[in-house]
Parts: structure tokens; sequence; C-alpha cells
């Protein structure tokens, strides 16, 4: 497959689809956990965008990483949660109705957070002689026509069409998982001669990633005295990613294949630790 059609054409449609499949489960009630439980939202959000972010660069630094690699591992920690949260959360037995609400609040913050952080961060690991550039305002408006315009679109046809929502959310949920590990196979194929060097780098600096940020979501809502059903849901949402958005940020709007390398090796590494993390915490409550 052509590289550019790739990254070009398919991710970003594809995107396009799977926040159209997030919208199809949001309902405006979903964001009322903003008002009528604003401490848990606001240390989720503590947990999503400010934490998540540091231990990534925290972690860049101290392994030394390559640029392109620490700018790929920047991106993903930049990335909102996505419909893979809520279902681990579900699955956990966690606050899904959190977890959801952190899902849609964080997706409305990200297209225009996620430029911003990510122009410093390639101005940090990039020598001003590269020839990769982010034009801020351009890359926000084409974040908000590939996330915001979808889940409203979404959200739309489940006000006026329910039960046929509900069918298609279900078929969307699949695809997510399914295109994402496509994706995967894609990139791994396209990046074979390298892959090793490559996936050995990204590999230890995501999964350090991954692992701190779970454990560090759970522990900032506990410390802060949140239920542990919400300290599940924050967890998940600090620790499960949106990789597809990561993948269109990287290989679309960057066109990078390097740079997509961590948000592949986190999105593996993720549905590992995150169903590791889903079982033990039902069998602590069965234990209780």
């Amino acid at each position: 497959m052509n590289p550019d059609i790739l990254t070009q054409i398919i991710l970003p449609l594809a995107l396009f689809l799977i926040m159209f499949g997030m919208g199809l489960s949001l309902k405006p009630a979903d964001f009322k956990n903003v008002i009528f439980a604003p401490k848990a939202v606001w240390i989720g959000l503590i947990g999503q965008m400010v934490l998540l972010p540091l231990v990534a660069l925290a972690i860049a630094v101290a392994l030394n990483l390559p640029p392109e690699i620490a700018v790929g591992l920047m991106i993903i920690a930049l990335a909102p949660g996505g419909a893979t949260s809520n279902m681990y959360s579900y699955l956990a037995k966690g606050d899904v109705s959190l977890s959801i609400s952190l899902t849609a609040v964080t997706s409305l913050i990200t297209p225009f957070t996620l430029p911003i952080i990510l122009a410093w961060s390639m101005h940090f690991f990039m020598s001003d002689a590269t020839q990769i550039s982010l034009p801020v305002l351009k890359t926000i408006v084409q974040l908000l026509a590939i996330t915001l315009v979808p889940v409203t679109l979404g959200m739309w046809v489940l006000s006026r069409w329910p039960a046929l929502s509900s069918r298609l959310e279900t078929v969307f949920k699949w695809f997510s998982v399914g295109f994402l590990f496509l994706i995967i196979a894609l990139i791994v194929l396209k990046n074979k001669d390298h892959v090793v060097n490559y996936f050995m780098q990204a590999g230890i600096a995501t999964l350090l990633l991954n692992i701190s940020v779970f454990y560090l979501g759970v522990k900032l809502a506990q410390v802060t005295r949140l239920s542990r059903a919400q300290a599940t849901a924050i967890g998940f949402e600090v620790g499960i990613q949106n990789g597809t958005l990561a993948l269109v940020v990287a290989g679309t709007l960057l066109a990078n294949t390097t740079m997509m390398i961590p948000a592949v090796t986190y999105s593996l590494i993720m549905f590992v630790t995150g169903s590791i993390y889903a079982v033990w915490r039902v069998r602590q409550l069965k234990q209780a």
C-alpha cells in the first residue's frame, strides 16, 4: 500500500469514523460529572493533561531518546483517552460515568492543547535545521475537523435514532480496535529495515510511560480520597490513550513515520497492561 494513501487518506478517515462512533455513545448528560463530581473530573484531568506529558518528557530526557522518537512519545502522551478506556473501566468495575465524562472533556480540550505543547516539544527535542514544522493554528483546525465534528455528529445521530445508534456503537467500537491493530501491522511492515532498533528504543520508553502513569494516576486518585471505582476509572483514562489519533498526528499532520513508532508500541503495551490491571481489580473486588 502506498504510504501516502495510508497516512493522508485512510488514517484520518478511520479516525473520523472512530470519533463518530464515540459520539454515538455520548449524551449531554455524560458531562454532568463536570458539575456534580467536579473533584473527580479535575483529578482525572490533572492526571491526563498534566501528569502524563510530564512523565513522558522526563522519560524521553532520562533515556536520551532520538529526537523523533522523543517527539513521538510526547504525541502519544498528549492524545486523549478513547472508547477503549471506557470499555476497560466497565470490565474492571470502575466508574464508567466518570470515565466517559473524562473522555468527552479531554476530547474537547485536546485539539487546542496538543498542537501547542507538541510545537514546544519539537522545538525542545529537535534542532532548528530539522525540516519539520507544525503550524499550530492550522493543526488546531485540522484536529477539530477530524475529532469534534464527528463526535458532535455522532451525538446528534444518537439523539435522533437511539436504537440504531446503540447497534452502530458496538460495530464502531470493534472497528476502532481492529483498525488500530491493522495500522500497527502496516507500520511495522513499512519500517521492517529499522524495526528492531526503533522498537527497542520506543518499546522501553513506552513501557515505562504506561506502567508509570497507570500507577501514578491511581495513586493520585487515592491520595485525593476518591472512591475505588473512581480511582480505577482515572487509572484507565491516564493509562489508555487514543492511539489512532496519535498516529494521525504523527503520520498525517507531520508526515513522519518514525514519530508513529511510540504510538504503535504504546498501543500494543496498553492492551496488555490494561487487561492485567482489569483482571487484578476484579479479583480485588471479589476478595473484598
